[in-house]
């Protein structure tokens, strides 16, 4: 039986792992599957950390090494120390696919703190520092796709360095996104620097829109969209991404090698028992795009997916769903700038639970 995953790749769509973890990599599990499902790509958040470092004993080793060439070593250091070495073996296993797809795909993608979120400069200095410490061609930075965010994403694509830019929820996310690639890719012209070597992805989250509409739509006794908002939105964003794509404007860059920034497909886990598990995959399959599946979601799709160009599909209907979203009195931007909010905490809460798990370990390490 042909592998579902496999064939979605054949459409045009990147799988990518929403997942890292150092017994993912030491395993063999991750190398597994880019060679058998297709994985094209690894993405990362604090949370992911967060349970891969407080689940178990795998990181106790290089903790320890740590801590005997230096006991005074800060929990910022630790942390630092432990998800780089992560991160470069994760990019050494995509390093294949990012040179065979001539950097199209194989990234790996590490977060600047989100405590930086509304902060410019302090992103713009952490996001630096990451790309040249682990210093690898195939790293992308996230940064999320704040007021603060958005110009600091600039500045980064000028530099030359790859970002992946996450926490969008809204058409004005993305077209705030999309415009601040293309405008650091002309700033990077403009001082002669090259653009064929930049790559960059939108992250554009999905299932935590249908969690959050789905409640507003309960209390106007409205079924008929439940369900239905998250694949809508991301259908008439990426339509509006291939507009953007297409204009004179980004294709004078194209004609110096500049590459499109893919749309992401991120949160793509189903959150409502009462839906199908691969609903977010099925629908928004599409050329050009990117998917960063959890591990659940992956197994699932392996098993019972459907691969089909589905992304481009219905857009009328969509755009009519979101009319009818709007004046049932919802308003999807309000809905949106929640889900930032609430997402930049949620990551802040995280990356805040795993200094306290890192200086745990610490502790009882050192009083051995």
């Amino acid at each position: 039986m042909s592998n579902p995953l496999n064939e979605v790749y054949k459409l045009g769509q990147s799988i990518w792992l929403d997942n890292i973890s150092r017994g993912l990599i030491e395993s063999g599990e991750l190398r597994r599957l880019i060679v058998e499902d297709a994985v094209k790509g690894v993405t990362s958040n604090p949370t992911i950390f967060e349970k891969a470092i407080s689940s178990g004993s795998d990181y106790d080793a290089s903790i320890q090494n740590i801590l005997q060439k230096n006991p005074q070593v800060s929990v910022a250091d630790l942390y630092e120390k432990l998800i780089i070495k992560d991160i470069q073996e994760g990019a050494d296993n995509l390093r294949d696919v990012y040179e065979e797809t001539n950097g199209v795909d194989g990234y790996i993608s590490v977060e600047v703190s989100p405590e930086l979120a509304a902060d410019t400069q302090g992103t713009i200095e952490e996001a630096k520092s990451l790309w040249q410490k682990i210093d690898k061609p195939n790293l992308m930075i996230k940064v999320p796709a704040t007021k603060e965010g958005i110009p600091a994403v600039r500045h980064l694509i000028s530099e030359g360095i790859n970002v992946n830019v996450t926490l969008m929820f809204s058409m004005e996310h993305y077209q705030a996104v999309a415009e601040a690639y293309i405008a650091g890719l002309e700033d990077r012209v403009a001082k002669g620097g090259a653009v064929d070597n930049i790559a960059s992805v939108a992250s554009f989250f999905v299932s935590r829109v249908d969690s959050a509409v789905d409640k507003l739509l309960a209390g106007k006794k409205e079924s008929g969209l439940q369900g239905k908002i998250a694949v809508a939105n991301s259908k008439v964003v990426y339509a509006d991404g291939s507009r953007i794509f297409s204009l004179p404007r980004f294709r004078k860059l194209a004609d110096n090698g500049a590459k499109p920034q893919r749309l992401l497909w991120a949160s793509t886990g189903t959150k409502n028992p009462a839906y199908s598990d691969v609903l977010y995959l099925d629908e928004l399959i599409g050329a050009d795009t990117v998917n960063t599946v959890p591990p659940a979601t992956l197994n699932a799709f392996r098993d019972h997916g459907t691969p089909a160009v589905t992304l481009t599909n219905n857009v009328d209907a969509a755009q009519g769903s979101l009319n009818q979203l709007a004046e049932l009195g919802i308003s999807l931007t309000e809905v949106a700038e929640k889900l930032q909010v609430d997402g930049v905490q949620s990551f802040i809460d995280s990356f805040r639970s795993l200094m306290a798990v890192i200086a745990k370990k610490r502790d009882l390490l050192l009083n051995r």
